[in-house]
């Protein structure tokens, strides 16, 4: 489900933008020649038939619902925050309802309004405006937030999208051989009056991002493990990091190469759950070290301790006492908690565990 909206209209140009967030493992996956990419924030644009009045198939996305997408895009990425300040894949969806012109530019609007109310901590509110022209010889008007017959006459459209501090975006079509510099410095002129009046009346509805995510958004953790210890968590096959994720309620845990392991899920109990778990696979033994562990396994020769999930360690019956024992039951039964000392690791990782010496040091 979406974790954040908003509905921006201006005059007969409406759009309903939708923010939904996920894991970084579901970024988008672009294939160049030489290297992968990953793309975290996505705008998709789609413009229904019925936005004009008119009826017709729906198709795969057109040119024009494609390039609007890239051009909304590219404004609000410049006020996305990094990954590591925001560790989540977003994606904008822009609906438009009704359009008389300059729907990319409402889009801009309408989804910096739904980042905002979704939490995303953008650098600042984005709103865009576009541009006319009406030019005859040496004379000209410059129109503000031109309309569909205005754009359909007109000599230009120049869009342009920006915070109060600076221009993210520009795109201008025309249909004369070109402008000169005093209109083309006159319609930006125009431009950031209007794109401000556009901000304070967005600012009065949110002026800034929501401290807190949608209760209905994942939560996400990240943690950094050892280079080495990447294939012990993963398993042979994946059968680790399956054997987690089955325990954890489906949590979705990503891998980076470097060591860095993101944890999502919407209960935070889970993702503690996978983050203990997978502390516990990196975790290594140290000789020296005092701990307190449970006995699993009676042998004659001794009793195996297990010192956490998936770590155990062997306390030899001649280590469980200071004094002589004929039989490991007389000293520790199943299910107990003792306090050990690891002594030793050979070379296979065997550990070897000592309750004798705790009880020595303890007289001391």
């Amino acid at each position: 489900r979406t974790h954040g909206s908003s509905l921006f209209s201006r005059g007969q140009t409406q759009a309903l933008a939708t923010v939904t967030l996920g894991a970084l493992g579901e970024a988008q996956i672009i294939d160049g020649v030489s290297i992968e990419e990953g793309k975290r924030f996505m705008l998709h644009y789609n413009f229904p038939q019925f936005s004009v009045g008119s009826t017709g198939r729906y198709g795969s996305p057109g040119r024009r619902e494609i390039g609007h997408g890239a051009l909304g895009e590219r404004a609000l990425l410049q006020v996305i925050p990094t990954e590591d300040e925001f560790p989540y894949t977003i994606r904008v969806v822009s609906e438009i309802l009704e359009s008389n012109g300059s729907s990319s530019q409402a889009t801009i609007c309408a989804g910096s309004l739904a980042l905002m109310a979704a939490g995303v901590p953008i650098k600042s509110p984005v709103a865009g405006i576009a541009m006319g022209l009406i030019k005859k010889g040496e004379n000209y008007t410059i129109l503000t937030d031109i309309q569909g017959l205005e754009d359909h006459f007109g000599d230009m459209d120049f869009k342009v999208s920006g915070t109060r501090n600076g221009i993210c975006s520009l795109q201008m079509d025309i249909k004369i051989q070109g402008i000169t510099k005093d209109i083309f410095r006159e319609a930006l002129a125009q431009a950031k009056k209007a794109r401000l009046e556009i901000l304070d009346v967005m600012d009065a509805t949110i002026a800034k991002p929501r401290t807190e995510l949608s209760k209905y958004a994942p939560k996400v953790k990240i943690m950094t493990v050892p280079i080495d210890k990447i294939r012990e968590i993963i398993g042979s096959g994946g059968k680790t990091i399956s054997s987690i994720i089955e325990q954890c309620n489906e949590v979705k845990i990503d891998i980076e190469q470097d060591g860095r392991v993101t944890i999502m899920h919407q209960d935070s109990f889970f993702i503690d759950k996978a983050v203990k778990l997978i502390e516990n696979i990196i975790r290594e033994v140290e000789v020296g070290e005092i701990y307190q562990g449970t006995v699993t396994r009676i042998e004659k020769f001794g009793c195996f301790v297990e010192l956490w999930p998936g770590q155990d360690g062997l306390v030899h019956i001649s280590k469980l006492a200071k004094e002589r024992v004929n039989r490991v039951e007389d000293v520790v039964k199943l299910g107990d908690v003792i306090t050990v000392k690891v002594i030793g690791i050979d070379d296979k990782g065997r550990v070897d565990l000592s309750r004798k010496a705790i009880l020595e040091s303890l007289k001391q």
